[in-house]
């Protein structure tokens, strides 16, 4: 496979879609969106003001979801079908660090932390870990969550607690990353998946795909404050920055559902992808940019990745990518100007 020249792999269903064009926007110079490509083992590097995919390199097997460093120098890939947190270097996407993790991780959700570390769950050992000093010398712990398919997470503030979705068990589980309590879960619908926690640490909010519902939730007691609607099968959720709403991405309908966090209620949906078999694009990761006014959503199912305008709810562009596109992140100027 040509990975540098750019040839674009193809599933069935994207072969049905017409490509999508290249609109420049000089609005978004120096931002750069990083793409995971699960189909075909690479990381995407799209410039945002050409709307250009710049790159593309092998990554490990199957990856999934992306961190950027908080110095914007590094992004951290969670190999899902190894054992390994893979650091590439921003810039020009060379393989910078491998961390293993151990036998059978299969490490999916990966958020890196204001604080420097990188915290991941291991989905195979039911487990997450804290990647300390990922940079430098690495010091890597892991703790145990004792549940199944712990596969996306959240992390506090202060970096001593987080949550994970355990979408086999059906259960949300909080884990004491410092004082050694033992993690402790609740149910939360079928199939609980998307995760996020407010700006402000009050309120976990939880997507569970298999029941088409999301939850507030006491991200101390764990127990249920608010349950909402929303549309077929919530993949992910995201709190957009200035804290006033959360998406979740509908793979079975093509849509997104905006949630007004203050009142618990739905309060639109967002139509992004065809209504037919033919057309659908099937969102998965969806993540806002830095100023909450765009929403980036991977379409798995054609190969791109979206820009939907919030206050509209219209497709600005689509981006092409590498094939199954997945697990995204966003690097803003101000983040680190090594990355553009």
């Amino acid at each position: 496979m040509a990975i540098n020249g750019l040839l674009l792999a193809c599933s069935p269903a994207a072969a049905d879609l017409p490509p999508p064009k290249v609109v420049a926007d000089p609005a978004m110079a120096g931002h750069v969106l990083f793409v995971t490509n699960k189909g075909e083992d690479t990381l995407s590097k799209v410039d945002l003001a050409t709307g250009e995919e710049v790159r593309r390199v092998e990554s490990c097997r199957t990856p999934h979801e992306l961190a950027v460093s908080p110095d914007g120098e590094f992004v951290a890939v969670g190999c899902y079908g190894g054992t390994s947190i893979d650091i590439f270097h921003t810039k020009d996407l060379t393989l910078f660090r491998s961390i293993e993790l151990g036998a059978d991780a299969r490490p999916h959700g990966i958020v890196w932390h204001s604080n420097g570390d990188i915290y991941a769950t291991a989905e195979g050992r039911q487990s997450l870990y804290r990647v300390m000093q990922p940079n430098g010398e690495p010091e890597v712990r892991e703790f145990g969550t004792n549940d199944r398919g712990s596969h996306m997470l959240a992390v506090a503030p202060d970096g001593q607690t987080a949550w994970t979705a355990d979408m086999v068990a059906g259960s949300v589980t909080r884990v004491d990353l410092v004082g050694g309590a033992d993690p402790f879960s609740a149910q939360m619908g079928d199939e609980p998946e998307g995760i996020a926690l407010s700006p402000d640490g009050a309120t976990l909010w939880v997507s569970a795909r298999g029941s088409n519902e999301v939850f507030a939730v006491d991200p101390g007691t764990l127990k249920v404050q608010k349950r909402v609607e929303v549309g077929r099968f919530p993949l992910r959720l995201a709190i957009r920055p200035q804290g006033d709403v959360a998406i979740t991405s509908n793979l079975q309908d093509g849509g997104l559902s905006v949630i007004d966090l203050e009142s618990g209620r739905l309060l639109r949906s967002v139509p992004i992808g065809g209504s037919s078999q033919a057309e659908q694009r099937f969102q998965v990761t969806i993540i806002w940019s830095e100023d909450g006014n765009r929403i980036y959503a991977a379409e798995t199912g054609s190969n791109t990745v979206a820009e939907v305008d919030y206050a509209s709810g219209n497709v600005l562009r689509r981006f092409a990518v590498g094939e199954d596109g997945d697990g995204l992140a966003i690097l803003a100027p101000e983040a680190g100007r090594n990355g553009s």
